[in-house]
């Protein structure tokens, strides 16, 4: 083997080895990541789906609905799996075994689910929570009441009467400003919390969009049906997944159906009604031309609720040529219309926004005076447009409190959801300002066993004051930031108790980040690897330069020997200070020794 292909058999080496430090420093920088990354997974599998059956014990596929169940391992770490006394087992068809189990929540003052969409912030998501008691403890209990937050404020009011064993759900489309979205059930000393499934929807195509607010759903009602032992149903065509009432009728009205195909697939209706619900509808009793529906509000709030109300038409019946079905609405005092109808042609008339001081909401449809037919109605929805009042903690300063906690792997049931809001489930040792957002002013994380360096995600809480780490375990060296802070006189730091942690200045290299350790030993290996080829090239080329030469002058093997034998001796008798040359004589002799042996 030649001189250049040992040069590049080392360079070959070398390369090999940079880059497999490269990637063995990428896959701890990855490892870290895994957690959170594992979170965001289940999302990115369905389209903007997520369907939780909380308490269950293997993910499943619902033949009848195609929506895959995933358990809720991957969204909570608190509470117990359980399920319903078997007496009290539902069988609902479009729902699963989702109302059958259950996660219970004995511990703790609030409970977090964290939903990660794919999504991510500022889109608007359908969000649904089924809650169902089955007598779940065998205690038979009258009543169940606990609060329902959707991140950092109040959804709605649990409240099961549980003698009735019947479920219930709660709806709301949010428009989400973060990346998480939490449901937290918060105990009020009234009962347990629990809940059995968790549904979010990616709703940002659909026309249900508020920007300023959510949009709780009142009624959602599928007018005529034929199926008096159901009172609600959801269709697997319903691209929304909405739930229909099917116990929702106006005053002497009598109902309609057709079996006509209707094709909602072809149509530009942005709402998208699933067939079932357009192929039937109501109209007046014979004799009659006009429907009247009221709806009574059942409030305790100390504002005035404002609704968005949709009407849905689609004429399902033939009309005889010459005649036309023609209609008004009036809802709450306001007047609509009038409007005509085309035979199988969907027809939505809204949103119409209204205040309701009066705590109902009333329309009636009434056919005009050229009408020849009475009005229909196939579907409508009430929405109320709910104000979210408070705003969630700084985003810097969730991201900053969440890489504490991931540091120290802070496990506390009562470090869940948002660190500030609701005051009332404020992270225990956290203090926030008033502010809106909220900012963290104040952490006191001393006497709790923590391991560790301390991070630079302290310093990125800018509006913090306080900080007590004292009576930890914690190792290495105090960031500079923080020392520098501390000594401005801006804030307390407290880090008494911490044997191995140093404080001087002379320590902060030892506490660089990570990167900067693994490049400079990358370097200083790359280095000394070029030096040892540059070296390893030298010696050969000046090798094969000797050997060319010796060829040029014609000497012998024997002669190149003897040569470079006799040599170093007179360079080293010559050059080397300190010792005694060596006398003429005994040169001669050791040469005449050398030319005798050789002849």
């Amino acid at each position: 083997m030649d001189s250049g292909q040992i040069l590049l058999s080392y360079i070959k080496v070398w390369v090999i080895l940079l880059l497999l430090s490269a990637t063995f420093q990428n896959s701890k920088l990855a490892a870290k990541n895994t957690a959170q990354d594992k979170k965001r997974k289940l999302a990115a599998e369905n389209s903007g789906f997520i369907s939780i059956d909380c308490g269950a014990e293997e993910d499943y596929l619902d033949g009848n609905t195609g929506i895959t169940y995933k358990t809720d391992k991957d969204f909570i770490s608190t509470g117990k799996n359980t399920v319903v006394e078997p007496e009290f087992y539902l069988t609902i068809p479009y729902f699963g075994d989702m109302v059958n189990s259950l996660r219970i929540f004995p511990e703790g003052k609030r409970n977090c689910y964290t939903l990660k969409p794919r999504q991510g912030k500022n889109q608007n998501y359908y969000i649904r929570a089924f809650f169902y008691y089955g007598n779940y403890d065998s205690k038979n209990q009258d009543q169940i009441k606990f609060d329902l937050y959707l991140g950092v404020n109040h959804w709605e009011t649990v409240l099961l009467a549980v003698q009735d064993m019947e479920w219930t759900h709660y709806d709301i489309i949010h428009y989400s400003v973060t990346d998480t979205i939490y449901v937290c059930l918060v105990n009020t000393g009234s009962g347990v919390p629990f809940i059995n499934g968790l549904d979010l929807r990616f709703m940002n195509d659909s026309p249900y969009r508020s920007m300023n607010g959510s949009l709780s759903p009142v009624v959602q009602a599928d007018l005529g049906g034929q199926d008096p032992t159901e009172s609600s149903m959801r269709y697997t065509d319903d691209v929304y997944n909405r739930i229909w009432r099917l116990d929702v009728n106006p005053d002497d009205s009598v109902s309609i159906r057709t079996e006509t195909n209707i094709d909602i697939q072809g149509s530009d209706d942005p709402y998208r009604l699933p067939v079932e619900v357009l192929r039937t509808a109501v109209q007046p009793l014979n004799g009659l031309y006009s429907l009247s529906y009221n709806y009574t509000l059942l409030y305790t709030e100390n504002f005035t609720p404002e609704f968005l109300v949709y009407f849905h038409f689609a004429e399902i019946e033939q009309i005889e040529p010459g005649e036309i079905r023609e209609f008004t609405i009036t809802l709450n005092g306001l007047n609509y219309g009038p409007f005509t109808l085309e035979y199988l042609k969907l027809l939505t008339i809204g949103p119409n926004k209204l205040q309701v001081p009066e705590d109902q909401v009333m329309f009636s449809i009434d056919a005009t005076w050229r009408s020849d037919l009475p009005p229909i109605l196939n579907a409508f929805e009430i929405f109320e447009l709910r104000p979210l009042p408070d705003s969630p903690t700084n985003q810097t300063d969730v991201d900053a409190i969440m890489a504490i906690k991931e540091a120290y792997k802070i496990d506390r049931v009562d470090w869940q959801g948002d660190p500030c809001l609701p005051r009332i489930t404020t992270w225990t040792g956290l203090q926030c300002n008033n502010d809106n957002p909220p900012r963290i002013i104040s952490l006191d994380l001393s006497n709790n066993e923590l391991i560790g360096t301390v991070p630079e995600a302290f310093a990125q809480l800018p509006d913090l004051t306080i900080l007590y780490l004292s009576e930890n375990k914690l190792t290495g060296a105090v960031p500079h930031s923080l020392k520098e802070k501390s000594n401005s006189g801006q804030f307390q730091l407290s880090l008494d108790g911490n044997l191995d942690l140093c404080k001087l200045d002379a320590c902060e290299k030892k506490q660089r980040s990570f990167p900067v350790p693994v490049i400079a030993s990358v370097i200083s290996v790359s280095v000394l690897l070029l030096l040892s080829i540059i070296t390893i090239f030298w010696r050969l080329k000046r090798g094969r330069l000797n050997v060319s030469l010796s060829s040029s002058m014609g000497l012998s093997k024997k002669e190149l020997s003897l040569k470079s034998k006799n040599q170093p001796t007179q360079s080293r008798t010559s050059t080397v200070r300190g010792r005694p040359r060596v006398q003429e004589g005994e040169a001669q002799g050791r040469v005449s020794h050398m030319t005798h042996e050789d002849v």
